[in-house]
């Protein structure tokens, strides 16, 4: 009954969302497609997206967990009212945020305290 869903939003899912806006996004999907899972640019997608998405908060019974990740996605994009900069925007702030995350993890702990 339930469909194939992860936790947070798969990598997996990224290539259907090829097509869910302009020509801008379609680059963006593009670009990802060569990447690793680990890379900060994919990891920075795939952290916009659960910030667009509210992966955090999604139920495994819900409609949205019901539907499937990818489904949820698409819904999400089409129904996003902003222009595809600012998805590029959130995207990029998003990789921001994992290589802060990245570099913090890689720094030892200040143990001057």
């Amino acid at each position: 009954m339930f469909s194939q869903n992860k936790t947070l939003f798969p990598v997996n899912v990224i290539p259907t969302l090829r097509n869910a806006r302009g020509e801008e996004w379609l680059a963006l999907i593009d670009s990802l497609k060569p990447l690793s899972e680990d890379d900060a640019r994919t990891l920075g997608f795939c952290l916009s997206m659960i910030n667009l998405n509210g992966c955090i908060d999604c139920e495994t019974d819900s409609y949205r967990a019901m539907r499937g990740c990818d489904q949820c996605s698409l819904q999400t994009l089409q129904r996003f009212k902003g222009t595809d900069n600012e998805l590029l925007v959130k995207y990029r702030q998003s990789i921001a945020d994992v290589q802060t995350f990245l570099s913090q993890r890689a720094s030892p702990p200040d143990n001057s305290i």
